[in-house]
């Protein structure tokens, strides 16, 4: 997940007759609204720049409003930017001629929309499939892997009914396959689960992520859900007045959002379901020892504690946990090494709480590789508990 596959820079679109006018005021200091009212130009996007990496969710978030849509048409290309660069597998959208455009959308991306936009008179499969006929695909082959997407989204037994009779979480799951079936390296979603019920939008939320642990697709996803965005993003764009505001994972924009507009979004929301154990850590709570072999000597143990610690984890070379050393039953250090569990540092909070609460010591944090980053105990677990939970407790 290193490459970008996407790359905006210093993106621009102004809806109006005289858009140099709008930008220079933009550059001036203007906001959306004092353009607007003095020009009658309507700023959809400004000054946009960000990357979205291979294989993940990227989120675009805002109120309705906030441009985000037009960001995704700029994208595609469905608008034409004011100013600015899109660069997706380092080719820049904005310039490529008309077939070339056509053969991108056509192969490496997909757009799957709010609307589901089925086609009544067309079977669950033919829907399936029509992305594929559109690209030349023969009748046989197009059957085939758009049966394979149906089976991947639960509906094959369905192949043969037409839209009208399934559900609207069934039929958005169509509009998924149709979007799958010609196997796009980037996928598109406008607020592709909003027009669904809650449990049917969580239940479509499941299937993408389960899709993308076997198939690691690049996904830009446009929400004005919060929930939704923290559930399902690797990383967040949130924006306001056709800016980018903060872009973070989850974890950085619950623990440092950028300002009262993104705190905003919280209100009524149990952000701490979102926290893992590296949001909760502390990195010098408890004090470190290293050792290479399996003897361990008193009075090293006794220095670490220093008279006021009672635990010390012990780290080999590489920095990781050994175990950890206490002190014994008469308060004095104890050479003797005890086993202790890690815990990932991508670890979900309510794992966390568990594991804590069952253990009489505080509990290392260790990084994918086994290196040790630091420690979290049922202190940290509940003052993180009572600042994010508050009044939803």
């Amino acid at each position: 997940m290193n490459s970008p596959k996407v790359v905006v820079e210093g993106l621009c679109k102004v809806f109006g007759t005289n858009p140099k006018q709008a930008t220079s005021m933009l550059a001036g200091g203007a906001t959306k609204e004092e353009v607007f009212a003095r020009t009658g130009q309507i700023v959809g996007v400004h000054n946009v720049s960000f990357e979205v990496k291979e294989g993940e969710i990227f989120v675009l978030m805002g109120l309705s409003g906030s441009g985000k849509s037009t960001l995704i048409r700029l994208i595609n290309r469905l608008v034409e930017p004011t100013a600015g660069k899109v660069l997706i597998d380092g080719r820049d959208v904005a310039s490529v001629p008309r077939p070339e455009l056509t053969a991108l959308r056509r192969k490496d991306m997909s757009m799957v929309f709010q609307s589901f936009a089925l086609m009544p008179q067309r079977t669950v499969l033919s829907n399936a499939a029509f992305g594929l006929e559109v690209a030349g695909v023969g009748k046989k082959e197009r059957e085939r892997r758009a049966m394979t997407v149906l089976e991947q989204v639960g509906l094959a037994p369905f192949a043969e009914k037409l839209p009208a009779q399934l559900s609207g979480g069934m039929q958005q799951r169509v509009g998924l396959a149709r979007a799958l079936a010609v196997n796009p390296s980037l996928m598109i979603m406008d607020e592709a689960f909003s027009a669904l019920d809650p449990l049917k939008r969580k239940e479509m939320q499941n299937v993408l992520l389960d899709l993308q642990r076997e198939q690691q697709r690049t996904i830009l996803f446009v929400s004005h859900d919060l929930e939704e965005a923290l559930r399902i993003g690797t990383r967040i764009a949130i924006m306001e007045g056709g800016k980018v505001v903060q872009i973070g994972t989850p974890q950085e924009i619950i623990t440092n959002p950028a300002d009262d507009y993104v705190r905003a979004f919280f209100e009524g929301i149990d952000t701490s379901r979102y926290l893992t154990a590296g949001d909760l850590m502390q990195t010098d709570a408890v004090p470190l020892m290293h050792s290479h072999t399996t003897q361990i000597d008193a009075s090293s143990v006794a220095a670490t504690l220093n008279g006021h610690a009672d635990y010390a984890f012990v780290l080999d070379g590489e920095r990781r946990i050994r175990g950890f050393v206490c002190r014994d039953t008469t308060g004095g250090a104890s050479p003797r090494l005890n086993a202790v569990e890690c815990i990932r540092r991508s670890t979900p909070l309510d794992d966390v709480v568990q594991r804590v609460v069952a253990s009489r010591a505080p509990l290392p944090v260790v990084e994918a590789d086994g290196s040790y980053c630091g420690s979290v105990n049922k202190t940290n677990v509940l003052n993180v508990l009572t600042r994010h939970r508050g009044s939803h407790v």
